[in-house]
């Protein structure tokens, strides 16, 4: 509705508007059509999709309408203005549809985790842009050329609108053309907000993988080593009862013995806490810091909470959201480095939560053998060991069958005397003669503490530190600092690295500003060969810096961070921006064609083709504004990009209108002295 509402206050005709909004169903029915086809769902990113592509499917129609309605207004009966009009900016219209669904390209390539992400996405919109672009060069003319016709201005809405869009038309070709006689100036401009630009991007705070309100929150519990499972029982349900109370909470399952992410053990436990409508309570966060203050109250107990991400990634287990692993050969020394990285981490006020994987107080009985004795009495280590596993493990003996069921019997020592010694000590043992003896005549048994497990990683004994990171830390930022304040303390033969979704974080770093790269490398491929010259893609490329600059920009005036969503919103704004150069670039060379100079012929293209300009632009940040403000379930994930998209559009809608003529222009006289020089050498 936005999008059409735009349309029509600056076409003022009911008709030219009822066909552009035909686009709109003949593109996406044959966009949903492809996706069935393609056997793709319906989710969250197809959807952002499809909402993104109301905005960019209407561009080419509008651009096709407004030139059609512009030789209708010289007097020209509708068919011959449908085919002159149509015929004018037939090219104009395939540039920009080859190249916006070019766009597309590199993520389809990508074999990594954002390359499966946004597969669909990206897909989704590719066919839609490519439909547009058919429907505008066939149905659209057709429609035009058969029911458009002039209407007057009758209501004062549409006259006071035209009157001030009129008076900007007359402004923006005053300030055009003294633009031009300090070019100079503006190539400066232009080489500030590319410095700004890169600026910005070190100062925006980077992240990841959105966090969405759910209505779900995890908590992952841990108890003391060797804590009685009645003690365990009592304080996890004293956690549940302060959880329960909370105002934001409608419901919990708690778990004893089984931690997040399927961590099991016997001093673990687990909440699935379900959280109240959303519009009945504060966030999903500002619940688990209130949750993280008030479960503090319970001593003897670690609690991690968890705002589950929208996309899990990484393959290790842990309670909270971002690990790194140390690992050596040496376990004892790995024991050291983790306790003193450990301690060091909760130093560091970028991150909290921390925690880790190693528990070395599990209380546990030592079992030597003497061999000497053993030996003398004939018994091995192994019988040795299937008497312990009958004793503390149980021995099946018999089946009991009944009408329905069938039971089995298993024979162990009782819970209560399993880490007694002097009973353990009394286990039977057959020697090599028949005779039998204790298990304390041939070993030592005795009490001690030690891990509850050893994890390993890359084949070597591991040790997982998990943390979450401060309210408002960035994540590149807190990573920076977990590394930097472990190599502090780490020993020699200890290492440390990323793993789970830090590392994936890392590699994203490195793949998305390749990605950005290759897009922009392949846009210019693409109109390099449309133009079949090196110089005008370069001219229509002069607004990416302007559209990064406005991106960031708004992102950082937002406190929004820069993480795959919106890293994405700048990958679309390479394919949206191009379009004003590319509908000013091919009039002007129409117009030199035909004798006029380079300035005039760009000034003229750029106040012919404000209208459409003006029209497209608007029409994309009104269709991705409901994006940008964060309708729906799900919005805080969809939020940064449509963020960068508008940000970006918004800024460079305003600079290209007069960067890129001055740049044309300064194009054209360096091509000039070029051939001149060319000649005076020939």
């Amino acid at each position: 509705i936005l999008v059409i509402l735009v349309i029509f206050a600056f076409l003022h005709n009911l008709r030219a508007t009822l066909i552009a909004a035909l686009v709109l169903p003949s593109s996406l029915l044959g966009t949903f059509a492809f996706m069935h086809l393609a056997g793709y769902s319906l989710n969250n990113l197809s959807l952002m999709a499809i909402i993104l592509a109301i905005g960019f499917v209407v561009d080419d129609a509008v651009v096709v309408i407004e030139n059609i309605t512009r030789h209708l207004d010289m007097g020209k009966s509708r068919y011959q203005a449908a085919l002159d009009g149509a015929q004018e900016i037939g090219f104009t219209v395939v540039s920009m549809t080859i190249s916006l669904a070019a766009v597309f390209l590199p993520i389809l390539f990508m074999g990594d985790m954002i390359g499966r992400l946004f597969q669909e996405f990206a897909i989704s919109i590719a066919v839609a842009v490519l439909l547009s672009g058919v429907v505008a060069l066939t149905l659209t003319p057709m429609l035009c050329a058969r029911g458009l016709s002039h209407e007057a201005l009758n209501n004062p809405l549409s006259r006071g609108f035209e009157a001030g869009f009129r008076r900007f038309h007359d402004f923006y070709g005053d300030t055009l053309r003294a633009s031009m006689r300090h070019r100079g100036a503006m190539l400066l401009l232009s080489a500030a907000v590319l410095g700004g630009m890169l600026w910005l991007a070190g100062q925006v705070k980077q992240g990841f993988i959105p966090r969405v309100d759910s209505g779900m929150i995890f908590a992952s519990i841990q108890y003391p080593e060797g804590i009685p499972f009645e003690e365990l029982s009592t304080r996890q349900q004293r956690i549940a009862d302060i959880v329960q109370k909370h105002p934001a909470v409608a419901g919990l399952m708690s778990s004893a013995g089984q931690a997040g992410g399927g961590i099991t053990g016997s001093n673990v436990g687990r909440l699935v806490i379900r959280l109240a409508p959303r519009d009945t309570r504060i966030g999903a966060d500002e619940v688990i810091d209130e949750l993280r203050a008030a479960t503090r109250k319970v001593s003897g107990v670690n609690v991690t909470l968890q705002n589950p991400a929208s996309i899990n990634v990484g393959s290790l287990i842990a309670s909270s959201d971002y690990q790194l692993t140390l690992k050596s050969s040496d376990f004892d020394a790995l024991k050291t480095a983790a306790a003193a990285v450990e301690k060091r981490l909760d130093e560091v006020p970028l991150l909290i939560d921390v925690n880790s994987n190693l528990e070395l107080r599990n209380p546990e009985l030592r079992v030597v053998l003497d061999p000497v004795q053993a030996a003398r009495l004939g018994i091995s280590a192994q019988q040795v060991q299937q008497t312990l596993y009958d004793a503390l493990g149980g021995r099946r003996i018999s089946e009991i069958y009944g009408v329905d069921d069938q039971y089995t019997v298993s024979l162990k020592i009782l819970p209560e005397a399993q880490l007694n010694p002097a009973i353990i000590g009394q286990l039977p043992l057959r020697t090599a003669a028949g005779d039998l003896t204790r298990l304390d005549a041939v070993a030592k048994v005795e009490p001690g503490v030690g891990p509850i497990a050893v994890y390993h990683y890359g084949q070597q004994p591991a040790v997982t530190l998990s943390f979450n990171l401060a309210p408002g830390a960035s994540l590149n930022a807190s990573l920076d600092a977990a590394l930097a304040a472990a190599n502090e303390v780490l020993p020699a033969g200890v290492s440390a690295e990323l793993t789970g979704a830090a590392q994936k974080f890392q590699e994203s770093t490195v793949t998305l500003p390749l990605l950005l790269l290759f897009t922009v490398v392949i846009i210019y491929m693409v109109l390099a060969v449309l133009y079949e010259h090196l110089g005008h893609p370069l001219t229509i490329l002069t607004a990416l810096p302007l559209a990064g600059f406005g991106a960031l920009l708004v992102l950082l005036l937002l406190d929004v961070e820069l993480n795959i969503f919106s890293f994405v919103g700048l990958i679309l704004l390479v394919g949206l921006v191009k379009k004003n150069g590319i509908m000013m670039i091919d009039f002007a060379l129409t117009r030199q064609r035909a004798g006029m100079s380079a300035e005039d012929a760009i000034v003229e293209a750029s106040l012919v083709r404000l209208r459409p300009i003006m029209m497209t632009t608007l029409s994309t940040i009104v269709a991705t504004l409901p994006i940008a403000i964060g309708f729906g379930a799900g919005a805080e994930a969809r939020r940064p990009l449509g963020i960068a998209v508008v940000g970006g559009l918004l800024f460079s809608q305003f600079f290209t209108l007069y960067i890129t003529p001055t740049f044309y222009v300064s194009m054209a006289r360096m091509e000039a002295a070029i051939k001149r020089w060319r000649a005076r050498q020939a």
